[in-house]
């Protein structure tokens, strides 16, 4: 009895086992592909975010009550940097200014003790103008300013203070009169704003660190115009949930003025 082999199988071709090695490895490559996509898009769009803050538009959020009741305290401010002419990172230059910075702005500028920190008032005086306070009023070039947006919470006040005796380089009065200059928070000047700077105040006028107590701010510490309230609430302390519980729904999207 001869016992009957089995067919021998067909030899499997260089096409055929390209063809499963394909089948193998696709869903792996298509995976590669896939992240590698992923990180060129995330690449570009952090490209992206940080040219935009940059050059046009940052964030900035109100940590004091200087200038309530324009800006709140938790109010989330976008401040357009192309205003006054952005500053090209590491080079100290800046871009072509979409306008010159006006009295009656409200700026956001590093303040000029420590240029770490970010503050925002009101524009008051421009560069050789004349400015002073009586009983809380302001004057530039000798008119009186009619400012609707300040807030006044404490009777005006005339107690002489050293923290305003920087004022004595600036003033615009004769010797005589500078001998006897005593200024207070609410009755000083009238003080010459030198060339390539600027003269700010808090819109709370009676709890605003300004121009006042620490000097001008430079033109080249601009660093934009706020444009507009995108988010805000009313911190509280005992809450851990204040940014989700308290928010401020009428000032979302309000203008800046």
């Amino acid at each position: 009895m001869i016992e009957e082999l089995p067919a021998p199988r067909p030899a499997i071709t260089d096409e055929q086992r390209a063809a499963v090695l394909d089948r193998v490895n696709r869903p792996r490559a298509r995976w590669t592909r896939a992240w590698i996509e992923w990180a060129k898009s995330f690449q570009v769009a952090i490209l992206l975010a940080l040219v935009v803050r940059a050059f046009f538009i940052e964030a900035f959020k109100i940590p004091s009550g200087s200038m309530e009741r324009t800006l709140l305290v938790g109010d989330f401010l976008l401040v357009n940097k192309l205003a006054y002419g952005a500053e090209v990172p590491f080079t100290g230059r800046r871009l072509p200014a979409l306008k010159e910075p006006a009295r009656g702005d409200v700026v956001v500028f590093q303040y000029p003790a420590d240029p770490s920190k970010n503050y925002v008032k009101r524009l008051i005086a421009l560069p050789g103008d004349t400015v002073r306070m009586r009983k809380g009023t302001v004057f530039v070039n000798g008119v009186a300013q009619s400012e609707q947006y300040v807030e006044h919470t404490m009777p005006w006040e005339d107690r002489a203070t050293e923290d305003f005796a920087w004022q004595r380089r600036f003033l615009a009065l004769d010797p005589i009169a500078a001998l006897r200059y005593h200024p207070t928070r609410d009755n000083w000047g009238p003080l010459l704003v030198p060339p390539r700077h600027l003269f700010v105040l808090g819109d709370n006028r009676d709890n605003s660190s300004d121009s006042r107590y620490w000097g001008f701010v430079s033109d080249s510490l601009l660093r934009g115009q706020p444009w507009v309230v995108y988010f805000s609430y009313a911190p509280d302390s005992s809450s851990h949930f204040d940014w989700l519980t308290r928010i401020r729904w009428g000032r979302l999207g309000e203008r800046i003025e």
